[in-house]
């Protein structure tokens, strides 16, 4: 039994498929199904069941399976204590971003990064926060980018920025007020979008709202939601990065939001509570702090880093 058979069986069990599986790990199909053949032959039991349209684990394959992944992530762990040693920051992060809030970070973010760290082999995808905590415990992922308070005893979350909300109203709504609070927001001319703005910690209880009045539209992202406040009046609430998307006549309709912090969203970062890299986890709040503003980011952060 070898570190690299585990690693194919982990592969193939994630992908289901010896094509797909045996080209993510770099090696011919044939190759894979002899290897995980041949661990079969030495545990003398079938890890997968094979048929001409799909391959599955047994029970006892989900088992070794599951123990493989754990054999996997402490041999990694090996190689991290090895590399915080070193001045020279390399190997490999997989990180994970809510799409909520990717539209905002990541194309600044992929260009000063890879600038700054050409040395570190950066992956990143887009994984919603409900399945994040799962990739991250499978240990598909080494870190992830969401928004705050997805709770797991086996997770370790890291606020990284606070970013308030705005109203964006329709030029010919009735609600010209410099500033609003929650209280002055009529539900019923509310338009809202269904992922990025039901936030465990928003303002004005979204979730709960979406049954009230007849003009709730469940848009699929930011800029569809501003047309419809465009073309048929009311008012919706906006993050405050997507400002710079508005164009010089849009931004005429924004209004600040006061109160307290519920009329925000809180950023944070989520990592396995036995991740070690405290050196590769700063090269990625040194690249955040280019993409958000100053007086989001969490101050501590800006002047001490992450301290595992």
């Amino acid at each position: 039994m070898t570190l690299q058979q585990l690693n194919y069986i982990i592969a193939l069990e994630q992908y289901r498929s010896f094509a797909k599986a045996s080209e993510a790990c770099g090696i011919t199909q044939p190759t894979l199904s002899k290897m995980v053949a041949n661990l079969e032959d030495e545990l003398d039991v079938k890890i997968f069941e094979r048929t001409s349209k799909r391959v599955m684990p047994t029970d006892i394959g989900l088992k070794i399976i599951k123990q493989a992944s754990n054999v996997i992530k402490e041999s990694n762990r090996i190689q991290e204590i090895i590399s915080e040693t070193k001045d020279v920051i390399n190997g490999d992060m997989r990180l994970a971003v809510g799409p909520s809030i990717a539209t905002y970070l990541l194309p600044k973010f992929i260009k000063w990064y890879g600038e700054a760290y050409p040395q570190v082999n950066l992956s990143i995808e887009e994984i919603r926060p409900e399945n994040m905590i799962e990739a991250l415990l499978s240990g598909r992922i080494d870190a992830g980018i969401a928004v705050g308070g997805n709770n797991n005893a086996d997770i370790f979350e890291i606020p990284l920025y606070t970013e308030p909300f705005w109203v964006y109203l329709a030029p010919t709504c009735k609600l010209l007020l410099s500033s609003f609070t929650p209280a002055e927001l009529n539900h019923e001319n509310m338009w809202i979008m269904k992922e990025a703005q039901c936030l465990r910690e928003s303002a004005f209880s979204f979730c709960k709202a979406k049954n009230k009045g007849k003009r709730i539209y469940e848009a699929g992202n930011i800029d569809t939601l501003i047309r419809v406040v465009d073309e048929n009046g009311g008012f919706t609430i906006i993050p405050e990065m997507h400002l710079r998307f508005l164009d010089e006549k849009q931004i005429k309709n924004v209004r600040r939001l006061s109160g307290d912090h519920l009329s925000c969203r809180r950023v944070s970062m989520y990592i396995r509570h036995d991740y070690i890299r405290e050196k590769m986890l700063n090269t990625i709040i040194t690249s955040l702090q280019k993409c958000v503003p100053v007086h989001m980011f969490e101050p501590s952060l800006i002047k001490y880093g992450i301290r595992l």
